[in-house]
């Protein structure tokens, strides 16, 4: 072989070789773009409504000789004809999916009989609710197959929109997604003195939100290629409803919307963008209306909005693209460019009159900040909190009963979260160190935290005291909080000590 021969021999190689490498490099890049142009979903002006809304029951109660007003929830399998002809496995409480709407009053003792008839032990944790830590259902309070736990506590708190929801460490979306959920509405006598709309089902309507995606007739629940936020789904549901129109009869309705997707954050409007008013947040009424026309809730934040109708017309509840600075990679991928046509409301065409709105609904609940005895921060990633993932034999610090304090929560993540409180309502002081957007300004206790995203908040801890059984705040997109991003805390008498959470997490 000539000399000259092994030098061409060697440029052919690298020519072959810088070609392959191109061409894997064109290859991924295609596939990367084919990907992210997929991922962006959309059913705005696509959706046929042809599915009337169904509204949940109103569970029923007993009157206990002690005055004990009594609910009984049963967790168990089902199915139910979601699809045309086709039988879809769900779970759901005394049904087949989702679960009746428990109601109380403000001053009632109340007690919840839940029997688990699943396969596997879950939770019911009752998302916004003051009560005692042993009665808070969150995860070492599991109820094991063919058991019945029954909490009981006294409704100490405004009137406002609440839920309820399994709560097991590590399988809390799965079992969230699969159909566990249901509202718990609280009355008052602020409230019932309001000329708001209040008859439930026909000018009060519950709007439970749930992204789902179809694998035949099965629900799939599986996390799609760089959906680090958990499951999003290609449609929505309301109350269990695909397609879902109501028929209207009123001048004002009043729509309790719950975010109960496990990842997905909704910013909802009106298809004509026409102003709504704001009336209560995750733990009661506002001190005035407010208006708006765009309302973000990320997983488990409620609202209640109420909206004018004209005779006769069409509206659509839609969801829009999210506006939160995610970004260019993470805005598409995080779901924020998808939009969704969510619920139809149809106006008859002969309305019956509603009062205007009052310009005062309610005084303030929640602390300001100016009692605070302290400041707590808290830096939040997939990680965990603090740097630390979940553990259950771990009490993260302990806070004295009836103390205020400051809690400043940094999202220091690449991703959005958000951060949920156990047993208080807070207010929102500040937002990367500026003034709350007026949808802030109620009392809440979930609240969305976009990258690099900072909340200040203010809340009390009334108590009652428990060394033993913790609290939780955590993020709510369930995906997070199962992977670890939780923590707990255990409220004391002034000088006391945190204990030793249970051992033995079952009922």
């Amino acid at each position: 072989m000539s000399s000259n021969s092994r030098p061409r021999k060697w440029w052919r190689l690298l020519v072959v070789l810088v070609a392959g490498v191109t061409l894997l490099v064109l290859m991924i890049g295609a596939g990367v773009t084919w990907v992210y142009v997929e991922a962006s979903v959309s059913t705005v002006g696509s959706t046929r409504f042809v599915n009337e809304l169904a509204i949940p029951p109103l569970a029923p109660s007993r009157m206990e000789p002690d005055g004990t007003r009594t609910f009984e929830l049963d967790m168990h399998a089902g199915r139910k004809e979601f699809l045309l002809g086709q039988d879809t496995p769900t779970w759901g409480f005394n049904g087949d999916y989702l679960g009746p709407t428990l109601r109380a009053r403000r001053g009632e003792k109340v007690a919840v009989a839940v029997r688990n008839d699943l396969s596997e032990a879950s939770t019911v944790h009752w998302h916004g609710m003051h009560l005692p830590a042993a009665m808070d259902g969150g995860p070492h309070h599991m109820v094991q197959p063919g058991t019945t736990w029954t909490p009981s506590w006294t409704v100490d708190q405004p009137a406002a929109t609440l839920w309820y929801h399994p709560h097991p460490h590590g399988t809390t979306e799965t079992h969230v997604r699969r159909g566990l959920a249901g509202m718990f509405l609280l009355d008052d006598d602020v409230s019932a003195s309001l000329a708001l709309p209040d008859t439930y089902g026909v000018d009060d309507l519950p709007v439970i939100v749930q992204d789902v995606k179809f694998d035949g007739a099965a629900l799939n629940s599986s996390h799609a290629i760089f959906r680090d936020v958990g499951f999003l789904g290609d449609r929505t549901m309301v109350n269990g409803t695909l397609t879902p129109y109501h028929q209207i009869n009123d001048e004002l309705v009043r729509l309790r919307l719950l975010n109960a997707s496990t990842a997905r954050t909704y910013t909802f409007g009106f298809s004509d963008t026409r102003p709504f008013s704001l009336v209560a947040t995750d733990g009661g009424l506002v001190e005035h209306p407010i208006a708006l026309d765009r309302l973000r809730l990320s997983p488990g934040e409620r609202a209640e909005i109420v909206v004018r109708v004209r005779p006769g017309e069409r509206i659509v509840l839609r969801s829009n693209e999210l506006d939160a600075g995610l970004g260019f990679w993470t805005q598409r991928f995080s779901g924020g460019d998808d939009t969704f046509d969510v619920l139809e409301l149809r106006a008859a065409d002969t309305l019956r009159p509603s009062p205007d709105l009052a310009a005062t609904l309610a005084s303030p609940a929640a602390p300001d900040g100016t009692d605070s005895v302290r400041e707590r921060r808290f830096e939040a990633n997939l990680a965990g909190i603090n740097g630390a993932p979940m553990a259950m034999d771990r009490i993260d610090f302990t806070v004295t009963r009836g103390t205020a304090e400051t809690w400043v929560v940094h999202n220091n993540d690449g991703m959005p979260h958000n951060f949920h409180v156990h047993d208080v309502q807070f207010m929102v002081l500040t937002v990367d160190g500026g003034a709350p957007p007026d949808a802030l300004t109620g009392p809440k206790d979930t609240v969305f935290l976009p990258p690099d995203g900072t909340v200040r908040m203010a809340m009390r801890f009334d108590g009652p005291a428990d060394p033993n059984w913790p609290y939780m705040y955590h993020c709510h997109l369930l995906w997070h909080e199962d992977q670890g991003m939780m923590g707990q805390f255990v409220v004391v008498e002034q000088g006391a000590t945190a204990g030793t959470p249970p051992t033995h997490h079952g009922h």
